[in-house]
């Protein structure tokens, strides 16, 4: 299933952290990621300005809470099965950066019992792509916390979450040695023209989005930070097909037992201190690891690829993709031969692309 340059980490999780410091790197690389960390703290507090409570509710917080940051817009189709969720899974506490919504959702995000609301209108991309203010909320928030960072169109599952939630998940972790939980980003997709399917506000995305791609992924990791590098799937498959390099990063650590010196870097694919990056070894790894069910390619996505093409907020250099979104725009099929209905946790497992915990 991986494809060629595969390298793969078989660390042990009771050897984990002795192992993660044994990981060379020059002092000069060592040096620069230190201050990447420094400055990406740095402008996360410097950011902390931008954002203005609707809602606060983080005085509630209890020590053994375990908590959500988010940053949305416009997400109000998502966001009651998405809370709903992750409530049964355990989450206590959502901490949400509502950046410029006009659909309602931060009107509705402040009538919930257990979410917090920041709102900004300032730039996404000049944010670090929203990272500057989820940063300053784990940093104010969530030290000492086992913390959850995902994004409205994810959905983490792993193997008997219907009966372990996220306490008994952490607990187990932190018996182990582990200080947090990678997941491979699976995307879901129906069969059929992407604007011909129906999905109602609250329902589970899962049953209109039943198929995924099983396989090829190809996996790297990076010097000098450690981080993987997982492509491949179905976004690969039908628009990046001529230039894999440029197709999506599948790879999160998005559970963390949260430290207020810690960065992510890049979303939730890479962290500093660079060690954390080794707590996920990818497809096929012997490290207990999720999926992030990727529920993007819900119906709307045709309509909200012709306005983040204009308003270029998600990538580096946001022309580059405009064929990206024009060929959503489309509302292409990508369902084919090879495709996979989803049916389990179990069937993910067997396929290698998760790994269950050592209950």
């Amino acid at each position: 299933m991986l494809g060629a340059g595969t390298r793969q980490v078989t660390t042990s999780p009771e050897l984990i952290l002795p192992q993660l410091q044994n990981q060379q790197i020059s002092w000069r690389d060592a040096y620069r990621l230190r201050w990447r960390r420094r400055r990406a703290l740095w402008t996360s507090f410097r950011s902390r300005h931008q954002l203005r409570a609707v809602r606060d509710l983080t005085g509630a917080i209890k020590p053994d809470d375990i908590l959500s940051v988010v940053v949305l817009r416009n997400e109000i189709t998502r966001l009651p099965f998405f809370l709903e969720h992750y409530r049964q899974l355990g989450v206590t506490q959502f901490l949400v950066v509502d950046n410029g919504s006009d659909d309602g959702s931060a009107e509705y995000l402040a009538e919930q019992p257990d979410v917090s609301v920041w709102n900004t209108a300032h730039s996404y991309r000049a944010s670090r792509f929203g990272l500057d203010w989820l940063t300053w909320l784990q940093v104010r928030y969530a030290h000492g916390h086992w913390c959850l960072m995902v994004d409205v169109d994810e959905l983490l599952v792993y193997s008997d979450d219907q009966t372990r939630n996220l306490r008994t998940l952490t607990e187990w972790l932190e018996g182990q040695g582990r200080i947090g939980f990678g997941a491979l980003m699976l995307d879901l997709y129906p069969k059929g023209s992407l604007d011909q399917c129906a999905y109602t506000s609250g329902q589970d995305p899962r049953e209109v989005l039943q198929w995924f791609d099983p396989s090829p992924y190809r996996v790297e990791r990076q010097s000098p930070m450690g981080n993987l590098w997982v492509q491949g799937g179905a976004r690969a498959r039908i628009f990046h097909g001529d230039d894999l390099r440029r197709s999506p990063t599948l790879n999160k650590i998005p559970l963390v037992k949260w430290n207020r010196r810690y960065s992510y870097v890049n979303s939730t694919h890479s962290l500093l201190p660079r060690q954390l990056n080794y707590l996920y070894e990818g497809p096929d790894g012997q490290a207990p690891s999720g999926i992030l069910l990727h529920t993007k390619f819900l119906p709307e996505i045709v309509s909200k690829s012709e306005i983040e093409k204009q308003r270029q907020q998600h990538f580096h250099t946001p022309v580059d993709f405009d064929d990206y979104y024009d060929r959503i725009s489309a509302a292409p099929d990508m369902w084919h031969p090879g495709s996979v209905r989803l049916e389990s946790c179990a069937q993910l497992e067997a396929l290698k692309l998760m790994r269950s915990p050592d209950w």
